[in-house]
This record gives structure tokens, sequence and C-alpha cells, in this order.
């Protein structure tokens, strides 16, 4: 659909662009009527990849209880603030008053701002910087609650500060002046932030598109449409678009923005007929900006910083996080936990598991069934792509301070990527990425760098609540580590949760209610110690949004842990100072007084 209102520039324009979308349509049809059929029993999440359903999980705010439902078509529930949400958005989209350079008007398009200073629109509407010179941003041309017209701000386009254009994928970012012919401030419009992650529309979810259609007053398709296919760097939907639409933004049902809407898809039988519509996938666009920055002048790259930055600032997920993955030889070397640590007289090895639980352990590229860190090691579940447990070695004589930092997470190459639970699952809620593997616990020797690095891997995190790491837990895990470093002692702690059936399932993942550790040492006086600890989550898991009650940090004999997660740990349990006890009592540990060695 395009926005040029002469015949001869349009089928210049676009006719290119609309018969590659119709061979991308072509070309899927038969594998789309496929997944049409099967939409028909299943929602989206489960035919669409599981990497882009987690994600779009992941962007859904837990408040809104009727987000799911909608998204895959059982219900068209909203809460009123969605309406709300929708105008907010709007304030952002413009449309172009296409120019040339005396002054006439050529025809129009729509576009929209993506940060404080940076419009987004088509590469076929703004195709280089002489074009954009003689352009328009006028925002605000829509009707008000009496469908008079309210009053328009222009302004104009700064190609000269930034200017950056792709044929491909049609699209064109371009610097806009901060101040409105009237002096109005450009920041009074917002902006729609740009998210990277594939994800944010999956096949049969509804999509809207905010629009200047024919460069009339702004005009909503408001979920009349879905998307029913996902190309690399294209999605297909069916919406009601004219010329003067290109260059809008389309939406998903959070109105986060999930493309640019570039195309029609022309029907072979009939080309005045249109049977879809194509916009360019924003994480597309997002990656190219990227691969472009470096070779940015000092001022444009803080343009494209403000905009990257704003992605990470505004998106969902809350706090900022990088994710990424290392290379294999990163891993080369790594032996993690030592099972003759605490010397030859006192072995603790990898404990055995249950028979029933054998056939869910992931198995390591390696052939083996253990990833091996630096200083730890951890053993996966497939099922419920957490840790069973990891284990690791504290050197008390040895430790080493070294910052945080940013924060930077991991997934590990060596198992597929599929079996971890990764950034989709902490996103906008109040499930913090719990670290097994305290970050300060392996940080120690030569290698404390590549520990403190390792600490970061989604393998070595479970899902915990953001109250749960409360002070007597805490205080457990640092009475173990201060423990060991002003004794010079050295410890091996095994941690892990407990995996329950009926465990509360979120977003695909059942979050363990309790959670376990194992600590064995050599005391002082010689003698060995192996002494277990439980806590619970469970009334913070029940309801994410309303966690309030008390839970506590319990000692409990070693065979507890045991019966409760199907491992065997084998000789520890005669060091444990309460084996004497039968498995159903504990104590409460309220204080680091009250743990018994």
């Amino acid at each position: 659909m395009s926005f040029i209102r002469f015949d001869a520039i349009r089928n210049e324009v676009t006719n290119d662009q609309e018969q590659q979308a119709l061979r991308r349509y072509v070309d899927r049809s038969d594998e789309r009527d496929g997944m049409n059929q099967e939409l028909q029993a299943k929602n989206p999440f489960e035919v669409d990849s599981p990497e882009r359903a987690a994600f779009r999980k992941a962007t859904i705010n837990p408040r809104d209880g009727y987000s799911i439902e909608r998204i895959i078509g059982q219900d068209n529930l909203f809460p009123t603030s969605y309406l709300e949400a929708g105008v907010k958005a709007a304030k952002s989209v413009c449309r172009i008053e296409v120019r040339d350079r005396i002054g006439r008007v050529l025809g129009y398009g729509t576009g929209f701002l993506v940060s404080p200073s940076l419009l987004l629109t088509n590469n076929h509407i703004l195709k280089n910087e002489v074009t954009a010179e003689h352009c328009l941003a006028q925002f605000n041309y829509e009707h008000d609650l009496n469908l008079r017209e309210r009053q328009m701000k222009s302004f104009r386009l700064s190609p000269k500060r930034f200017f950056m254009t792709n044929t491909k994928l049609d699209f064109t970012l371009v610097a806009l002046e901060e101040l409105s012919e009237d002096k109005t401030n450009l920041s009074d419009f917002g902006f729609l932030p740009l998210f990277p992650p594939s994800g944010k529309g999956l096949v049969g979810e509804f999509v809207s598109v905010i629009q200047h259609p024919s460069g009339a007053p702004k005009a909503l398709a408001i979920r009349d449409s879905k998307i029913i296919d996902v190309f690399d760097d294209y999605i297909h939907y069916s919406a009601d678009t004219l010329e003067g639409s290109s260059g809008s933004p389309v939406f998903n049902d959070e109105w986060t923005v999930v493309a640019l809407h570039h195309a029609g898809v022309p029907d072979p039988k009939d080309e005045t007929n249109y049977i879809a519509n194509e916009g360019t996938r924003v994480s597309s666009i997002v990656q190219f900006v990227q691969s472009e920055q470096p070779k940015l002048s000092k001022d444009k790259k803080k343009l494209i910083d403000e905009l990257l930055k704003t992605q990470a600032s505004e998106e969902p997920a809350g706090e900022e996080i990088l994710v990424k993955e290392l290379s294999l030889e990163w891993y080369e070397g790594s032996t993690g936990h030592d099972p003759a640590f605490l010397g030859n007289s006192f072995e603790v090895p990898f404990p055995a598991f249950r028979k029933d639980l054998e056939n869910d352990i992931t198995p390591v590229e390696s052939g083996e069934n253990i990833l091996h860190y630096t200083h730890f090691s951890a053993v996966m579940s497939k099922s419920r792509r957490l840790a069973f447990y990891t284990v690791v070695d504290i050197d008390g004589n040895q430790l080493r301070d070294i910052k945080r930092g940013n924060d930077r997470w991991y997934y590990d190459p060596r198992i597929p990527r599929d079996l971890q639970c990764g950034e989709e699952l902490y996103k906008n809620n109040d499930i913090d990425r719990g670290h097994l593997v305290r970050r300060r616990d392996p940080v120690w020797g030569d290698s404390a760098e590549e520990a403190n690095e390792d600490t970061f891997h989604f393998t070595n995190c479970s899902p915990q609540h953001k109250d749960f790491n409360q002070k007597t837990w805490l205080d457990l895990e640092d009475y173990l580590l201060n423990n060991a470093e002003n004794g010079k002692y050295k410890v091996t702690v095994f941690t892990g949760p407990i995996f329950r059936n009926d465990d509360v399932t979120y977003r695909g993942v059942q979050i363990p209610a309790e959670f376990w550790k194992i600590a064995a040492m050599v005391k002082d006086d010689g003698s060995r110690s192996a002494t277990a600890y439980l806590q619970s989550q469970k009334n913070l898991v029940d309801d994410l949004e309303l966690a309030n009650n008390e839970y506590k940090t319990y000692q409990v004999p070693l065979i507890k842990i045991e019966e409760l997660t199907g491992l065997d740990f084998g000789d520890l349990r005669k060091y444990d100072p309460v084996s004497h006890l039968e498995a159903t009592v504990s104590y409460v540990i309220q204080a680091a007084e009250d743990i018994r060695l």
C-alpha cells in the first residue's frame, strides 16, 4: 500500500516490494494452511517457535488477567486501560507530508517516533536525505471527541543530523527538529520503543495499525487483523490500510510495535485486490541499526545509543540485562566440582539419581550428564529446564573480592537452548534469577574471574520470588562462606530446587516451591560434617501478586533431602549431626547460632 498519489511514481516505488511480498506469501501457502488447521485446536503459543512464544509470554503483564485468553482468541475481554494505552501510543504517530524542493505536496505517508529524536518510516517514503529535507512530520492530525480536527503540529525533518535507510527492509530513520513551527516541543508526543527480541507477535494473534490512510486524519484498524505468517524479516497480516498507511506501526495487544507496515500482498488473480499486508519486523530493523552503528560519527552514535538504551529501559523486562552465549572454547578445561576437594579422607562424590529420574537428565554435548564450570558443576532436568542441583567447592584460603558489575546472563551452548529457562521467564514480574551457586562462592584462586562469569549462566539460576532470599536464608549462605573464609576452611555446597508435580505453572514453567542446601566440610578438630537445610517459597508463588506470609528456613536431616529430591548422597548422611532424628523433624533457623554443624 503506497502513499504516492501519482500512479507512475507509485508503481516505480512499490511494485517490486509487492511482488516480493507475493512470492513470500505463495511459497509458504501449503505450510501456512497446515498451521491454520492446527490453530483451530491449539493456541499460537503452541504452533509458533518455542523461543518466540516464550518471549511473547514474557511481554504480558501478569496483572492483566485476561491477556493469555485474549491472545489465543478465546476471550475478547479487555481492561479499560487498553483504550488509554492505545491513545498514548497514537500520540507518537504522525502524517508525513512529502514535498518537492519548491514546496509542492507530492503525497502522504505515516511515521512514528521511536526515540526522543528519531522518526521511523519506509524507505519508499523517504528514499534519501535530499527528499527528507523538504518534508514535514505532522503530529496531532486527528479528530477530537466532537469530530473536529485538532490543532496540527508540524516539525521539519533534520536528515543532516541523522539519516539511515535500507531498501531491502524498506525503512528510514531520520531525526526531527526539536521544536515545531509554533514552538511546541517534540517531547510532547512521546515515542514508541523498538524491542529487539523476536516473538512480540505470534501467528494467529490479533494486531492493530495506527495510520493516516490516504493522508486523512489519524485512524485505527483495531484488532480486525491476525498475523497469518512470520518470515525472517517480515510478517504477513490482514488489516484495513490504504495509500498513505505505509510507515505505520503494527501493534500487538500490549501496544508494543511488532512491525513497520510497508506493502500489500496483491492477489495474483486480480491485481486490483490485496490478499494480505506485509510489515518489516522490528527485530530485523533493530539488528540492522546495531550493525551500522560502529560506522557512524560520534554524534550519530549517540542518537543510536539513545534509541537502544530506550529499548532496554522501556522493555517489559524491567531491569536491563544482556543475554549472550559464550563460545565452546570458554568451557575447555573447566573441571567443575572435585570429589576429593575436602581431602582424600573425605570424598564428596556426585549424588546418584533414583532410577525413574535418570531419563530426565539433560545430556551434555560431550556425552556426559554434568555441566562443569569453574569450581562448580550442574545437572539439568529436561522436563523442568532447570538444574536438579548444583555443587560448588569453596576455598576459604583463596577467596577473592570481585565486583559484580552489570548483569549479563548466558545460555550454555553445550545443551539445547530450548532446555534452558531463559530471560522470557523473568521479565515483568516479581520472579528473580536466583543463583543456585552464589556468585561469591566459587570466586577464588587464579581462575576467580572465570568463576565469577560462570555463575551468570541460566543453568545456574532458578526462579525465586524477589522476597525469597530473606534474612535467614541469606544468613545461612553468609555463614557458610564467612566460616570458610575466616577459618581458612574448604566447604562443598550442594543446592537445588525440589520438583513437585503440583508446583504452580507460570509462563509454561513449573515454579519450584522449595529449595535445599547441603554443606559438607571438615571441622577444626578434623571431624566431618554434612548438614542439610530447607526453605519454602510456596506461599509466595501460589499467588505471584499477593505474597505476604511468613516463611522460614529449616535445618533438616540429610535423608529428608534425599527423600524429597530422589538424589542419593551416599556416605554423606553418616556425617549429619541431626541424622538421628526422623526425616519429619526439623529445626527452625532464625540466626546463625541455630545451625548445628
